[in-house]
């Protein structure tokens, strides 16, 4: 008992967190099993479970085109900007060239840019190429690299002793091939961070599917998919309770998973500026 109060003393402040973040997720999954009367009482505790709640969600919408969708959104997006961002990355942090500290600070600078500034002409950009109404308005911008992510793997690649690279070029690797060999296999937490960040971005993203989507309902994402149907079932709250809580097991599964990278990726990010 003495153990168990200590323990509870030296956690309070996280044991208080976890509480606070939990709960509402607690209260969702309830809310999922109950029944569409019970939603509108005080109870917190389902008087009947019904999981078929569930099975009824699956049978009002396409939810799993709109996961696959989602999940093929988020994929690629994160894919490219590890493409484009890694190697700028790299030469923002171990390489020295003319203008090197002007381009961080544009980056930064962009990182500040609200994307709406921009909106119309890229727009106008994907509707003259017939674009629009798919998902490669979302994903081919990630081939140019992005911002936030450069700046992430920046503040990382530069924790990495140089002597390491050093040793690499003595030994007659070229740059490409340091980078390859050398970073990337020592940049995996920062790497598996600015991964995490996007395909979250992404899995969550309402704005550039409302934009570039919205007029194709078969290229609809989760999160505009989850809009349209709380729209048509904003009474069924059980229903609107899981389709919610579907969109998010994905997320916190991935989380689960790598966590430790995450953690430690962001952890070690901004020791050395």
């Amino acid at each position: 008992m003495n153990r168990a109060l200590i323990f509870v003393a030296k956690h309070s402040i996280a044991l208080a967190l976890s509480a606070m973040f939990l709960a509402p997720v607690l209260f969702l999954a309830l809310t999922s099993l109950m029944t569409s009367n019970q939603t509108f009482t005080s109870d917190l505790w389902p008087h009947s479970w019904h999981p078929e709640n569930y099975a009824e969600v699956f049978s009002k919408t396409p939810l799993l085109k709109y996961l696959g969708n989602t999940a093929m959104y988020a994929g690629l997006a994160t894919g490219a900007m590890l493409l484009s961002s890694v190697p700028a990355a790299y030469a923002l942090a171990k390489l020295r060239w003319r203008g090197r500290n002007l381009m961080m600070t544009l980056i930064i600078c962009m990182m500040m840019l609200p994307p709406q500034v921009t909106t119309v002409p890229v727009y106008m950009l994907w509707a003259n190429g017939h674009l629009t109404g798919t998902l490669w308005p979302l994903i081919l911008p990630m081939l140019l690299g992005d911002a936030f992510s450069i700046f992430l793997l920046r503040q990382f690649l530069v924790t990495i002793p140089d002597e390491y690279l050093d040793a690499a070029r003595i030994d007659g690797c070229g740059e490409w091939r340091t980078l390859l060999k050398v970073v990337l296999p020592m940049a995996r937490p920062g790497i598996a961070a600015a991964a995490m960040f996007q395909f979250f971005y992404a899995w969550n993203d309402y704005y550039g599917p409302l934009l570039y989507t919205n007029e194709n309902a078969d290229n609809w994402t989760i999160s505009l998919a989850l809009a349209s149907f709380r729209t048509l079932h904003h009474v069924e709250w059980h229903l609107v309770s899981a389709a919610t809580l579907i969109t998010m097991v994905p997320v916190i599964v991935l989380f689960f998973f790598a966590q430790k990278a995450f953690v430690q990726g962001v952890t070690l990010t901004g020791v050395k500026g």
